[in-house]
């Protein structure tokens, strides 16, 4: 394919065409076309606004998908009347920090983000930012607002609620299993918002009559090391809290799980997709298409500090039938009964 290139002599200041190739074209101009696109990215066009968001995790994700889906509804059209700018920690957390510092310098209008280590990392780059969470465990205890009622500062969002599903989740994996007595926990300990999540679930065990083994987790070999610790001495059933780091490894998990034929109960149904046996907790991705409209009322004018925190309004029991017959689980008719979805 040909490119006619007109030329301005500097002298005489007459023109010419030239017959280029695309090669040559970008040898011409120096490789300055490659910084045309960013050029214009730069210049929103008017009424553009902007959106940061801070994901732990890494793409495709179902939490993202279902913002997106909250912002549609809110009618936000992207690169219509909204700039979405993307920061993935890809489940490093020593990543946080960085990436939102780097939202912080654009200047975006508002950004969102989803768990206690990205919601305390976007909290200290930012002071004036409004900043939208999408679940956190108890946003209060975690000093990220003064009160759901009236959250002050740049924060406010939506809670989990976690904490207090904890004795929940013991009676619900001890009427599967009414025999356990020893509960094996999987928790990211350098999260505060989980730590706060098995504080309640200790606090719960005694009147469910387990015992809980709780290993430390903070890394992929920390969590090799509980695997081996478990094997060495089995627990009866397994808890897994959730957070991006546990996401991440879902599927080792999962299948360690099933390999030592460990009935487990984890915190979202992201788990059971993979082949988990059953999970109870908030739905994560009704609270991130809710945070949408936390969006909406910022760019509207609202200010997060008026903006009372929201608990969850959803809440799913799922139970994968396959896996509890490859585990040689009955499962109760009475359980199959309150399980929002029965997974064949």
């Amino acid at each position: 394919m040909a490119w006619y290139l007109c030329i301005t002599h500097p002298r005489t200041a007459g023109r010419m065409t030239v017959t280029i190739g695309r090669r040559e074209l970008l040898v011409a101009l120096g490789g300055s076309a490659v910084a045309w696109p960013l050029a214009a990215r730069a210049q929103r066009p008017a009424g553009m606004r902007r959106i940061g968001v801070l994901w732990p995790g890494a793409p495709p994700d179902k939490w993202d998908e279902a913002f997106r889906q909250g912002l549609r509804a809110q009618g936000y059209v992207e690169n219509r009347n909204i700039l979405l700018e993307y920061r993935w920690a890809e489940g490093k957390q020593e990543r946080l920090f960085a990436l939102a510092e780097e939202l912080t310098r654009l200047r975006v209008d508002v950004i969102v983000t989803i768990s206690a280590p990205a919601i305390l990392a976007v909290k200290q780059a930012t002071t004036t930012i409004p900043i939208v969470f999408a679940g956190t465990s108890d946003p209060v205890r975690t000093g990220f607002v003064a009160s759901l009622a009236r959250p002050g500062g740049n924060l406010t969002g939506l809670s989990l609620m976690a904490p207090d599903l904890a004795g929940k989740r013991l009676e619900l994996i001890k009427s599967l299993v009414p025999t356990a007595s020893r509960v094996g926990m999987l928790w990211n300990a350098s999260d505060e918002g989980m730590a706060l999540r098995v504080r309640e679930t200790r606090l719960a065990a005694p009147t469910i009559q387990v015992t809980l083994l709780s290993p430390e987790v903070r890394t992929p070999a920390d969590l090799e090391n509980a695997f081996d610790a478990f094997t060495q001495d089995p627990p009866d059933v397994l808890l897994v809290f959730v957070d991006p780091f546990t996401v991440t490894h879902r599927q080792r998990i999962v299948d360690f799980a099933a390999a030592k034929r460990l009935p487990a109960i984890y915190e979202d149904r992201v788990f059971v997709d993979a082949g988990g046996l059953m999970s109870y907790g908030p739905d994560v991705r009704d609270n991130c298409r809710r945070a949408a409209t936390y969006v909406d009322k910022i760019l509207r004018g609202a200010k997060p500090s008026d903006l009372p925190v929201e608990q969850p309004t959803k809440f799913e029991l799922v139970m994968n039938l396959k896996t509890a017959r490859a585990l040689g689980l009955d499962v109760p008719p009475t359980l199959l009964a309150r399980a929002d979805e029965v997974i064949e």
